[in-house]
């Protein structure tokens, strides 16, 4: 029954963390872990520990393949140079820093790079969460940062477990292979995935079997990866990067309306619950402390969490500094962000639930059959590393954007008025030859041309003043819409009166649901 209860526990822990989060205008992820820090005092759930594999395996996959499905590819090609930079060598970077540091704190070589392993990534879910406030050129390469530094950070995890059980042999040859048939097997085990998912979407009329199909794409992607030993998580953001591009052409509307409309809820709860349950996670942690006293785990925490944040400001802004004495092309200067922006992406390397995972999975015993030394520190200082990212970043974060004083982001308005502007034109070019074919009656076509004209008119205004146009399709929008809720008052009273039946009900408001939609969305400044 406990796994019901937790089921409930989690969903009424979401809700109400994301109410109070807003009310306060506080970071929804600070809420929820500490409510599920708070949580773990109950004891029905004392017992409750995160299985890696859970998070591995369920969480994981989906929310890389919508956070890929929902990232700027062009955004990404343009700084492929920072996104790899961040999403490689930083990462290695931050291991061998965290690493040393648990060095010098007294741990061995190999359950120090463990732990440097399981710190260094950045979080998909708590970047989309907390970093949502940024402009969307910064936004996209932290996003594209956290959805690339899981495969790095794994790969370097899997060497390190396996030296420290006897499993495995360091050697650059050895560290070279599994590099790249972590990052090729996985981009090539992704791009086959996203081929037979677009074979397979563009064969879909039915609306419903499309959302099972992309619901199953991120777990088939990932799956496939590692029966090849290659890295899951690239093998979901390749593939989820391949079907945004190529997706559009062969899904069908409905389809994509009920896809962004389940993965948006779906995702919603899956992030919830992942904070939730890292709060979850610190009393475990916390029982099984045995190595060191409590004392010396948090003074190690700290030394952790330190060095990760100097290490992050140190090489970002020593990766600018460089790029701007070593690459001095006038074309690259408009890319190039100010200190203040750096200052910003430094701040925002939270961890997260995969840190948590990777440092749970590490196993109980070696080779011998001794213990693995100094597990339980691992997963206490991992989640204390965590719950601080999460909470001092979280609320530092908002402060340090508004000290940056980012620019206003414009582009996505500008660009969307562009599009609209040219597909109405061309639309309107196309109208008497689409008519003649289709032997449209003339007075349908001239109403149409002339809908499409007013849209015209409403696309290319500037924002700078209410123009009769504009204000006249406001005020048309306005009174559709009070049409629309005096409909559906009138179904409603004939449901009620029992002269329709609730099938109808449903059929009907289904359609005044999506007409409200596409009406509400007319004015989206």
């Amino acid at each position: 029954m406990l796994g019901l209860e937790l089921v409930v526990i989690l969903g009424a822990a979401v809700l109400a963390g994301n109410v109070l989060a807003r009310r306060l205008r506080v970071a929804p992820p600070v809420l929820l872990l500490l409510t599920g820090v708070l949580l773990g005092f109950v004891p029905a759930l004392y017992g409750v520990q995160l299985p890696p594999e859970v998070v591995l395996l369920l969480f994981l996959p989906p929310l890389l393949y919508w956070g890929s499905l929902t990232t700027s590819l062009r955004e990404i090609r343009t700084n492929l140079r920072g996104v790899i930079l961040t999403g490689t060598v930083l990462v290695i970077v931050t291991a061998a820093a965290a690493a040393a540091a648990a060095r010098a704190l007294g741990m061995p070589w190999g359950p120090a790079w463990v732990l440097g392993a399981v710190v260094a990534p950045t979080d998909a879910t708590a970047v989309g969460a907390l970093a949502r406030i940024l402009p969307r050129r910064d936004l996209t390469l932290l996003r594209a940062e956290s959805l690339i530094n899981d495969g790095t950070a794994l790969v370097i995890y899997g060497l390190a477990v396996g030296v420290t059980v006897g499993e495995e042999q360091f050697s650059l040859g050895r560290v070279g292979w599994l590099f790249l048939l972590a990052y090729a097997g996985g981009a090539a085990a992704g791009a086959v995935v996203a081929w037979l998912g677009l074979w397979v979407r563009g064969r879909l009329t039915d609306p419903v079997l499309a959302t099972v199909a992309m619901l199953l794409i991120p777990f088939v992607a990932f799956l496939l990866a590692e029966a090849i030993h290659a890295s899951g998580v690239v093998a979901v953001v390749v593939c989820g990067l391949i079907m945004s591009q190529s997706g559009p052409r062969v899904s069908r509307a409905e389809g994509r309306l009920q896809t962004q409309a389940f993965y948006t809820v779906t995702t919603f709860l899956l992030n919830g619950s992942l904070f939730v349950l890292i709060g979850l996670e610190l009393h475990p942690a916390l029982r099984g402390l045995t190595s060191l006293a409590l004392t010396r785990a948090l003074i190690d925490v700290g030394v952790v969490f330190a060095v990760l944040v100097g290490v992050r400001f140190a090489f970002l802004f020593a990766s600018a500094s460089a790029a701007r004495l070593l690459d001095r092309r006038s074309q690259r200067r408009p890319l190039r962000e100010s200190y203040r922006a750096r200052a910003v992406s430094a701040v925002a390397g939270f961890r997260g639930a995969v840190s948590l995972a990777a440092a749970i999975a590490v196993p109980n015993t070696i080779a011998s059959g001794a213990p693995f030394p100094y597990r339980d520190t691992i997963i206490f200082v991992t989640a204390g590393v965590v719950v601080m990212t999460l909470v001092l970043k979280g609320i530092m974060f908002p402060i340090v954007v508004r000290w940056a004083r980012l620019p206003h982001d414009t582009e996505v308005r500008d660009e969307r008025r562009l599009a609209e502007t040219l597909a109405t034109e061309e639309a309107l070019d196309a109208l008497p030859e689409l008519a003649a074919e289709l032997d449209t009656d003339p007075a349908a076509a001239e109403r149409l041309r002339h809908e499409y004209e007013t849209h015209l008119l409403i696309v290319r205004a500037d924002g700078t003043e209410v123009e009769p146009a504009v204000q006249r399709d406001r005020d048309y929008t306005a009174l559709r819409l009070a049409l629309l809720a005096r409909k559906r008052a009138v179904i409603l009273r004939l449901r009620d009166e029992h002269r329709i039946d609730d099938t109808v009900l449903r059929q009907l408001q289904a359609a005044l649901d999506m007409e409200e939609i596409r009406l509400s969305r007319r004015h989206p400044d």
